[in-house]
């Protein structure tokens, strides 16, 4: 079944209308960014949302491993997941803006798997080692209390039997997290641009990971983060998508070149040489580079940009190439003084899509 998401960006307020507004046209799902200098913090938000909507679905987008012991972030998901009635989900990726603003980099790729084991065990109500769960910091051992007895495992005592588990979703852009992902998490969203060689790529690693697991194919939910800029004038919808490319296409080269088809690509090399950090949560900066820029033929291939049948009809080819789910960055960022046009992508392209073009 078809998914359509509004991806989320920095945010530091609530409104029972805006939330409203985002379920009636027709939205369905929510993310709310976890960055702790740039965002609110998105489990409160996630929280006021759920009792201001009845069907939309709510996810970090996305945590990582390390900003929170891992139980805090398994018992924060899982409180919205009792909140909203089942309609919470747990986007995690390696970390990027949030780990930045305290001076670190990714999560390694090995403590990143470890994470995701953990976190799985922790959402089915397990227990699970305390060392597991995250570091410790200055804090002595309970071994140094004089107790009776004291808790030797990390669990969510408090999860009641019949609420849903939370399912995992994985943001992914390299071959190794894409092949974790796909063998530890119900959902695995590719960030690999909006190429369908690109996703195709992504699609085919994934299920190879799988089938060497000997899991079965219909386990996993596959979706895309993708940059769409829908305007009835496709050169204005061109221009905005040269401004909100940058920030997607930085992880496909966070660590080096990028992997997968076109990963050669001298516009991906201007952004890793180039980003600008310190302008992350300004999705209207006219430069986030500081030096090198785009070309307009990589934006075109690298977002979804036009009118809202171009928009539609590009992502009725991801669909069929078995994109399950689009995480859609776009609206809510396009400039205010664009009127009524900043939701043309709810207005035509979301019904379109629901009907299959």
């Amino acid at each position: 079944m078809l998914e359509i998401w509004r991806a989320g960006g920095s945010n530091t307020g609530f409104s029972e209308a805006q939330a409203g507004a985002v379920e009636a046209q027709g939205w369905d799902g929510q993310m709310f960014m976890d960055s702790q200098s740039l965002s609110a913090d998105p489990y409160v938000l996630m929280g006021a949302w759920a009792r201001a909507t009845s069907r939309l679905m709510l996810s970090t987008g996305v945590t990582n491993p390390l900003t929170r012991n891992l139980a805090v972030t398994a018992a924060s998901a899982a409180t919205v997941q009792a909140i909203s009635g089942g309609r919470a989900v747990l986007g995690i990726g390696r970390g990027d803006s949030a780990l930045a603003y305290l001076g670190l980099a990714p999560a390694p790729l090995a403590g990143f798997e470890r994470a995701l084991v953990t976190l799985q065990a922790l959402l089915s109500g397990e227990e699970v080692d305390f060392a597991a769960t995250g570091e410790r910091g200055q804090s002595r051992g309970l071994e140094a209390l004089s107790l009776g007895a004291r808790p030797e495992v990390a669990q969510l005592k408090w999860l009641s039997a019949d609420q849903l588990k939370v399912p995992l979703d994985v943001a992914a852009t390299g071959p190794k997290v894409i092949a974790m992902a796909a063998r530890i998490a119900e959902r695995v969203t590719f960030s690999v641009g909006a190429e369908i060689e690109r996703l195709a790529w992504a699609l085919e690693l994934a299920r190879a990971a799988r089938k060497a697991a000997g899991l079965a194919e219909a386990g996993v939910s596959y979706g895309a983060q993708l940059v769409v800029v829908c305007h009835p004038d496709a050169e204005v919808a061109l221009a905005q998508a040269m401004i909100m490319a940058p920030p997607l296409a930085r992880f496909q080269v966070m660590e080096g070149q990028a992997a997968g088809p076109g990963g050669d690509d001298a516009s991906l090399s201007a952004v890793r040489s180039g980003y600008d950090m310190n302008k992350h949560s300004s999705i209207q900066e006219k430069n986030r580079l500081t030096h090198g820029a785009l070309s307009k033929d990589f934006v075109r291939r690298f977002a979804i940009a036009g009118t809202p049948e171009t928009c539609a009809a590009r992502l009725l080819e991801l669909r069929r190439a078995g994109i399950e789910r689009f995480v859609i960055v776009g609206p809510g960022f396009y400039p205010e003084e664009w009127g009524e046009a900043r939701d043309l992508f709810a207005r035509e392209v979301i019904p379109a899509l629901r009907s299959g073009g």
